[in-house]
């Protein structure tokens, strides 16, 4: 075994609407862990304060809504954009939309719809923020029907049936693809600095 003394913890930080984007980040934070990371957890929509200078690598995590991040997300970029700028850092993108590109009982044109849909919402996050992240990931998130208010449900199957998704309202959708996460995770992990007094065989 050997300690990496130099290195502090990797945060992971997220902003969400219905709680989907939390159990990503939290099992992002999960599979870091498993593999000698230090990880901090924190929902920057919160009042917790986060010591961004405390860290050497950051993965930030937002829903999107209408084409658009999370403002909390987009608020926490462009505060920290100096810190975050001189720290490895990954964004991850959670959508339906991404859900819709990643279908394969979709026809190619609707998946390819919806897959520039979610790019030109990340160049937007980019260009808003001015932030780059070395590593950029979208990732489909959940149609969480029995957990919405009567309005915002028909308004979600309304849109998910107009991109060809699930509409039946009695139940939750979970459409993350928890191994292909697992697979970027593993490959943004050799880039990433370890926290101080990790090990590593």
């Amino acid at each position: 075994m050997s300690i990496h003394k130099a290195c502090k913890p990797v945060l992971v930080a997220y902003a969400t609407r219905e709680g989907q984007t939390r159990k990503i980040a939290e099992h992002v934070a999960a599979t870091l862990r498993a593999r000698n990371f230090e990880v901090d957890v924190v929902d920057v929509g919160s009042d917790e304060p986060v010591e961004l200078p405390f860290y050497c690598a950051a993965i930030l995590l937002a829903s999107l809504h209408l084409r658009k991040h999370e403002r909390e997300m987009t608020a926490f970029a462009k505060t920290n954009h100096d810190v975050l700028a001189r720290m490895p850092t990954a964004f991850l993108s959670v959508s339906l939309a991404e859900a819709g590109a990643e279908d394969s009982s979709r026809s190619p044109a609707l998946r390819a719809e919806a897959a520039t849909g979610v790019r030109e919402a990340i160049d937007a996050f980019v260009a808003e923020t001015k932030l780059h992240p070395a590593h950029v990931h979208p990732v489909a998130g959940a149609l969480l029907y029995k957990e919405y208010g009567a309005i915002v449900r028909l308004v979600m199957r309304a849109i998910s049936k107009r991109a060809g998704g699930p509409t039946d309202t009695s139940r939750d959708y979970e459409l993350t693809d928890w191994l292909a996460l697992d697979r970027f995770v593993d490959e943004i992990a050799e880039g990433l600095p370890r926290g101080e007094g990790s090990r590593t065989a």
